[in-house]
């Protein structure tokens, strides 16, 4: 039997699996784990459970110790080391002139690698930055380039609606987003208010975008002829949320049925 515990290292980050051996942990634990990377520090997130066929899980990485107050120092020197490598890295790129947003800087558990995370519209030559960096700080550079969602997401904010922006708060993966879901969801198309801090279209479009589409199932179609309490008339809108459509009858009038009493006309034979 195995027993496997899911590992978090950054804030909203992937959940990982690891072997915990027999340690007793608890969500919240912090831990020291192998990684391909070397060692790493990382919180529980998922308690351990058991696994009656190993099988699916002989590759796993093993939970190394428990964390101890030298292992937090250590990850506080190496957050001063990153900051230090951030400014310094922003400076030759000024320097260099490169176009490139360097927005973040990991170094791991064992300050063995320096990662920067950086956008840019295209491909960067950055050569002579990284030989820069590799003699300033004598350990090994990554240069690293992601997607402007991935920056919003490690660096955080607020979103529009007041809150913490959800990739940074607790989604692990980036969902597909179209234009088709606010169009679903009857939003204003105007990009500046369904677009996030990324400039891209808001991830929370895809929370209800399959509930408004079970809700809109239910109601008659735009353009379809209904028969209502005052006569047969056309639907022009549908109003999801109050589980209703406006109808349009044959005086111009205009009116707000609810589904419940709403059927479609039937064509005569």
């Amino acid at each position: 039997m195995t027993k496997v515990a899911g590992i978090r290292f950054k804030p909203a980050g992937k959940i990982y699996d690891f072997d915990s051996g027999a340690f007793v942990l608890k969500v919240g634990d912090s831990v020291i784990v192998e990684t391909e990377q070397g060692l790493g520090l990382g919180v529980v997130t998922v308690p351990p459970e058991t696994y009656e066929d190993p099988e699916n899980k002989r590759n796993l990485k093993q939970i190394f110790r428990i964390a101890t107050a030298d292992d937090f120092r250590k990850r506080d020197e190496n957050r001063i080391l990153e900051q230090n490598a951030h400014n310094f890295c922003l400076e030759c790129i000024n320097n260099l002139d490169l176009k490139m947003n360097l927005f973040s800087v990991e170094s791991t558990f064992d300050t063995a690698k320096l990662t920067f995370f950086y956008t840019a519209d295209g491909r960067v030559d950055f050569r002579e930055l990284v030989k820069l960096l590799v003699k300033e700080f004598r350990i090994r550079i990554e240069m690293r380039q992601v997607g402007i969602r991935n920056q919003s997401k490690q660096c955080g904010g607020i979103g529009r609606c007041g809150r913490e922006i959800c990739c940074s708060l607790f989604l692990n993966n980036f969902a597909p987003v179209s234009i088709k879901m606010a169009k679903e969801q009857g939003l204003s198309l105007n990009p500046t208010k369904i677009s996030g801090l990324c400039g891209r279209l808001m991830c929370c479009l895809t929370f209800e975008n399959d509930t408004y589409i079970a809700l809109k199932s239910a109601l008659p179609k735009t353009g379809k002829i209904i028969d209502t309490p005052k006569g047969n008339g056309k639907v022009i809108r549908q109003n999801v949320l109050n589980g209703s459509v406006s109808v349009i009858l044959d005086d111009e009038t205009e009116i707000e049925v609810d589904i419940n009493p709403c059927r479609p006309k039937r064509n005569k034979s």
